[in-house]
């Protein structure tokens, strides 16, 4: 790649950017946060760039550090303090997810994190389950597991919700 040190953050924001928005969007649930992740991630690439391979070293980075972040911001006590997103006005928060994929999404999200990571970067982002396992430094088997079992997870609770009505009484058959 021919992109000097002191212009990869910016390359890597014009290209990812958006990426790693909805990736921290997605763990988060959290539009505010999701932004102060991504910019913290640009930023850090910015203060101490990297020398990479490729695209998709570039954007593999990059959802890594991000999601390093949102666990960090998970096991912070910002989150035990937050307001909750339901109590915003919608007009604040602009998501960048079709409504179908929001409400699925949000249901990945309920996920624990181990298996919603998982699930966002196969179905969310398209990488293969090799890929996934060197982004997030786990073994391919231990990431094809997870991965099964989050499928199983979403079944089981998709499965559920399809059999109650909008006033929570189970359908009848």
């Amino acid at each position: 790649m021919n992109i000097t040190a002191s212009n990869i953050a910016l390359y890597a924001f014009e290209h990812f950017g958006d990426t790693v928005l909805r990736a921290a969007f997605s763990r988060t649930g959290n539009m505010a946060e999701a932004e102060d992740i991504t910019q913290d991630v640009f930023l850090k690439l910015h203060e101490h760039p990297v020398s990479f391979r490729n695209d998709e070293h570039i954007k593999a980075w990059l959802l890594r550090s991000a999601i390093n972040r949102c666990i960090n911001y998970h096991k912070s006590i910002r989150v035990k303090g937050h307001i909750d997103i339901a109590d915003m006005s919608e007009e604040r928060f602009a998501i960048p997810f079709t409504e179908s994929e929001s409400e699925l999404l949000s249901e990945v999200r309920e996920l624990p994190g181990k298996y919603s990571s998982v699930i966002y970067l196969y179905y969310y982002e398209g990488y293969s389950i090799r890929e996934i396992a060197e982004i997030l430094e786990k073994n391919e088997n231990t990431v094809s597991s997870l991965l099964r079992r989050a499928r199983k997870m979403m079944k089981t609770k998709l499965e559920r919700e399809d059999n109650y009505d909008e006033q929570g009484f189970q359908k009848r058959a």
